[in-house]
């Protein structure tokens, strides 16, 4: 798992943007402004939001991945060695659950996302 894999996943996706908002090279992706995924600048893993915090809870006890630092508890970082299909998994849930909270204006502004097998 790199940088470049977490871009092939997430730069397809509708709407979704990479920045620097805090500069020195961190990789945050977001649709419709809003954070889905970050890598920080001590390229450790990738963050991403989860349902809730028991979900993050969950998925850290289960050895997935590790709590997010300086992210709200609801964020599991995924560290470096993900197997790819998990990685995939969490970049695309994540993206969902942040688009879904956007206004219903914003959400209009994007193109359907094609779910494979739907």
């Amino acid at each position: 798992m790199s940088r470049d894999l977490v871009t092939a996943i997430c730069a397809p996706l509708p709407g979704a943007e990479k920045s620097d908002p805090w500069g020195g090279g961190h990789d945050a992706w977001k649709v419709g402004g809003k954070m889905f995924a970050c890598i920080g600048t001590m390229d450790a893993g990738v963050a991403v939001k989860t349902e809730s915090v028991e979900t993050a809870t969950m998925l850290i006890d289960a050895g997935v991945g590790e709590k997010a630092p300086y992210f709200h508890r609801s964020w599991l970082l995924l560290p470096w060695g993900t197997p790819e299909d998990e990685l995939r998994h969490r970049l695309e849930s994540s993206y969902d659950i942040v688009r879904a909270g956007l206004t219903k204006t914003v959400q209009a502004t994007l193109a359907p996302r094609a779910v494979p097998g739907a």
